[in-house]
């Protein structure tokens, strides 16, 4: 399935994209995509009404906004210099084990939501991801159980004020948090349509220029590594997102580094996961 959400931000609604590509609306199926409609069996019961039900369910306008495809999760867990080549561009050692650092769910926002450039910033930055959402609680998995924890996958751009990040005392998160840093969407696809999570191609372009170009083949650690990997450390809940980390191509590893400014339009995408696409404005007090 593909399952979205749409509306304004204090009225989201959750859908299902057809595989005619007809967008209908299911809150009266009444639940929306959250820790409690993943961890109780909720897609399996989704997918059994809507073979009764989708006819009659209205259809959702294309002037619709599109909101994240989950519902604030319990939490964002990200995975840092993830890709040979991003590791190379930034001078740093492809490393040992994943690097991990959180992000703040109120990041979270729509896929085509405007990005905000955050008070005093000069260095956002881009990142496209793949984000693996979380099926069921994960505790101690290992790796050749972890695809059993995985509910789907989804496009996330993992913006990250670089000043914040690297300059403000070595805290990623102070550079990964800010509202609208978590572009989530458009929609969260069923892993059973992902044959291999680390085959596929993923892209951003920023005022139609391709800065990043590449492969999920091109991580260190792949998929179920990482699964297993975070849950040794924490307890992943449904609904929880983990970034996978980017490729080549950011801000920071353009020579020289280049950074948004009000105006400039990000398009990206991931080989069956969709497109989003964000136009960066000037953070208003």
């Amino acid at each position: 399935m593909r399952l979205f959400r749409f509306g304004p931000a204090d009225n989201e609604q959750p859908g299902v994209e057809l595989p005619t590509g007809k967008r209908i609306n299911v809150a009266s199926f009444g639940q929306d995509y959250d820790e409690n409609f993943l961890g109780s069996g909720g897609l399996d019961q989704l997918a059994q009404w809507l073979e009764t039900n989708a006819d009659t369910c209205p259809e959702v306008g294309l002037n619709e906004r599109i909101a994240s495809c989950i519902k604030r999760p319990s939490k964002i867990v990200c995975v840092g210099l993830n890709y040979a080549k991003h590791a190379a561009e930034t001078g740093a050692a492809s490393p040992a084990e994943p690097i991990l650092f959180f992000k703040s769910t109120t990041a979270l926002c729509g896929p085509n939501d405007n990005v905000v450039i955050p008070k005093r910033s000069e260095k956002t930055d881009w990142e496209v991801e793949l984000a693996v959402i979380i099926g069921k609680k994960a505790t101690y998995v290992e790796t050749v159980d972890a695809f059993d924890y995985i509910a789907g996958y989804a496009l996330h751009n993992d913006y990250s004020e670089r000043a914040f990040q690297l300059e403000r005392g070595g805290q990623w998160v102070k550079g990964k948090s800010a509202d609208t840093f978590a572009p989530l969407g458009p929609v969260l696809v069923t892993k059973d349509e992902v044959p291999n999570p680390n085959a596929l191609n993923l892209w951003l372009d920023l005022n139609g220029q391709r800065l990043q170009d590449s492969n999920t083949d091109d991580m260190i650690f792949d998929v179920p590594t990482l699964v297993s990997y975070i849950s040794q450390f924490m307890t992943l809940l449904p609904g929880d997102v983990i970034s996978t980390g980017t490729p080549a191509g950011v801000g920071l590893g353009l020579k020289p580094p280049r950074y948004l400014q009000p105006g400039d339009v990000v398009r990206l995408g991931i080989e069956g996961l969709g497109e989003q696409q964000q136009t960066a404005v000037s953070y208003v007090d």
